[in-house]
Protein backbone atom coordinates (compact mmCIF):
# COMPACT_ATOMS: atom_id res chain seq x y z
CA UNK A 1 0.00 0.00 0.00
CA UNK A 2 1.36 3.31 -1.00
CA UNK A 3 1.03 6.12 1.29
CA UNK A 4 -1.74 9.40 0.95
CA UNK A 5 -0.87 12.37 2.98
CA UNK A 6 -4.62 13.11 2.01
CA UNK A 7 -6.22 9.76 3.48
CA UNK A 8 -4.88 8.10 6.41
CA UNK A 9 -3.89 4.34 5.43
CA UNK A 10 -5.54 1.25 7.18
CA UNK A 11 -8.37 2.79 8.91
CA UNK A 12 -11.72 3.34 8.19
CA UNK A 13 -12.90 7.25 7.51
CA UNK A 14 -16.37 7.66 7.77
CA UNK A 15 -17.96 10.78 6.37
CA UNK A 16 -20.34 12.75 8.39
CA UNK A 17 -22.80 15.42 7.13
CA UNK A 18 -23.86 18.52 8.68
CA UNK A 19 -26.08 21.08 7.88
CA UNK A 20 -23.99 24.22 8.59
CA UNK A 21 -20.27 22.61 8.32
CA UNK A 22 -18.40 25.32 9.64
CA UNK A 23 -20.27 25.10 12.40
CA UNK A 24 -19.86 22.02 13.07
CA UNK A 25 -16.40 21.74 12.82
CA UNK A 26 -15.98 24.69 14.90
CA UNK A 27 -18.57 22.48 17.75
CA UNK A 28 -16.70 19.30 16.97
CA UNK A 29 -12.95 20.97 17.90
CA UNK A 30 -14.84 22.84 20.80
CA UNK A 31 -17.05 20.21 22.28
CA UNK A 32 -15.30 16.27 21.41
CA UNK A 33 -11.74 18.03 21.04
CA UNK A 34 -11.57 17.16 17.12
CA UNK A 35 -8.50 18.74 15.22
CA UNK A 36 -9.29 20.28 11.81
CA UNK A 37 -6.37 18.72 9.30
CA UNK A 38 -7.57 20.28 6.51
CA UNK A 39 -10.80 22.02 4.66
CA UNK A 40 -11.87 22.22 1.53
CA UNK A 41 -14.32 24.37 -1.21
CA UNK A 42 -14.93 28.01 -1.37
CA UNK A 43 -17.41 28.29 0.63
CA UNK A 44 -16.26 25.09 2.68
CA UNK A 45 -17.60 21.51 1.66
CA UNK A 46 -15.76 19.54 3.54
CA UNK A 47 -12.74 18.61 6.17
CA UNK A 48 -11.01 15.85 6.91
CA UNK A 49 -10.76 15.91 11.15
CA UNK A 50 -8.65 13.47 14.02
CA UNK A 51 -9.07 13.02 17.53
CA UNK A 52 -5.83 10.74 18.18
CA UNK A 53 -6.04 7.85 15.69
CA UNK A 54 -9.50 8.27 14.79
CA UNK A 55 -10.39 10.09 11.62
CA UNK A 56 -13.54 11.48 10.36
CA UNK A 57 -13.88 13.71 7.00
CA UNK A 58 -17.11 16.00 7.49
CA UNK A 59 -18.92 17.65 4.88
CA UNK A 60 -21.74 19.88 3.77
CA UNK A 61 -25.34 18.79 3.26
CA UNK A 62 -25.89 18.14 -0.46
CA UNK A 63 -28.96 16.76 -2.15
CA UNK A 64 -29.88 13.61 -1.60
CA UNK A 65 -28.45 13.56 1.99
CA UNK A 66 -29.78 14.30 5.32
CA UNK A 67 -28.44 14.73 8.96
CA UNK A 68 -30.25 12.80 11.53
CA UNK A 69 -31.92 15.83 12.52
CA UNK A 70 -33.66 16.65 9.35
CA UNK A 71 -34.74 12.96 9.30
CA UNK A 72 -35.64 12.95 13.02
CA UNK A 73 -33.76 9.49 13.49
CA UNK A 74 -30.65 8.44 13.55
CA UNK A 75 -28.85 5.83 10.90
CA UNK A 76 -25.59 5.27 12.83
CA UNK A 77 -23.46 5.65 15.77
CA UNK A 78 -19.47 6.47 15.43
CA UNK A 79 -17.25 4.76 18.55
CA UNK A 80 -14.36 6.73 19.10
CA UNK A 81 -11.36 5.42 21.43
CA UNK A 82 -9.88 8.31 23.94
CA UNK A 83 -7.46 7.37 26.17
CA UNK A 84 -8.84 9.31 29.06
CA UNK A 85 -12.69 8.82 28.32
CA UNK A 86 -13.17 10.02 32.05
CA UNK A 87 -11.97 13.74 31.28
CA UNK A 88 -13.56 13.58 27.52
CA UNK A 89 -16.81 12.59 29.52
CA UNK A 90 -16.17 15.63 32.17
CA UNK A 91 -15.37 17.96 29.08
CA UNK A 92 -18.54 17.15 26.96
CA UNK A 93 -20.71 17.31 29.73
CA UNK A 94 -19.80 21.08 30.45
CA UNK A 95 -19.58 22.25 26.81
CA UNK A 96 -23.42 21.23 27.20
CA UNK A 97 -23.26 18.23 24.27
CA UNK A 98 -26.76 15.87 25.10
CA UNK A 99 -25.61 12.91 26.94
CA UNK A 100 -27.30 10.33 25.61
CA UNK A 101 -25.52 7.19 27.48
CA UNK A 102 -23.29 8.45 31.17
CA UNK A 103 -20.46 7.14 31.88
CA UNK A 104 -20.56 3.46 32.35
CA UNK A 105 -18.70 0.23 32.02
CA UNK A 106 -20.72 -2.09 30.37
CA UNK A 107 -20.58 -6.26 30.18
CA UNK A 108 -18.48 -6.40 27.52
CA UNK A 109 -15.51 -4.37 29.45
CA UNK A 110 -15.68 -0.74 27.73
CA UNK A 111 -15.90 2.33 30.05
CA UNK A 112 -18.07 4.47 28.15
CA UNK A 113 -20.40 7.19 27.27
CA UNK A 114 -22.62 8.09 24.51
CA UNK A 115 -23.02 11.71 23.32
CA UNK A 116 -25.30 13.48 20.02
CA UNK A 117 -24.09 16.20 18.18
CA UNK A 118 -25.46 19.42 17.18
CA UNK A 119 -26.59 17.84 14.07
CA UNK A 120 -28.23 14.42 15.71
CA UNK A 121 -25.33 12.29 14.77
CA UNK A 122 -24.76 10.08 17.66
CA UNK A 123 -21.35 9.34 18.93
CA UNK A 124 -19.55 6.50 21.43
CA UNK A 125 -16.28 7.44 23.38
CA UNK A 126 -14.98 4.24 24.65
CA UNK A 127 -11.48 3.33 26.90
CA UNK A 128 -10.65 -0.68 27.13
CA UNK A 129 -12.03 -0.99 30.98
CA UNK A 130 -10.93 -5.06 31.27
CA UNK A 131 -10.37 -7.59 28.88
CA UNK A 132 -14.09 -10.05 28.67
CA UNK A 133 -14.46 -13.35 27.16
CA UNK A 134 -17.03 -12.65 24.80
CA UNK A 135 -18.99 -15.82 25.73
CA UNK A 136 -18.97 -14.57 29.28
CA UNK A 137 -21.46 -11.98 28.28
CA UNK A 138 -23.58 -14.01 25.95
CA UNK A 139 -21.76 -13.73 22.50
CA UNK A 140 -21.23 -16.71 20.02
CA UNK A 141 -17.54 -16.37 18.83
CA UNK A 142 -18.23 -16.90 14.64
CA UNK A 143 -14.81 -16.73 13.37
CA UNK A 144 -11.73 -16.79 15.96
CA UNK A 145 -9.62 -14.71 14.40
CA UNK A 146 -8.46 -12.28 16.29
CA UNK A 147 -9.75 -8.38 15.30
CA UNK A 148 -6.42 -6.87 16.50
Amino acid sequence: MIDNRSVPTNTILPHVIYQDLPAAIEWLTRTFGFTEHYRYGDPVSGAQMHLGNAWIMVTQTKPGYSTPAQLGYGTQMLTIFVEDVEAHFERTKAAGARIVEALNETVYGELQYGVEDLDGHRWLFSRHARDVNPADWGAKVVNAVSPH
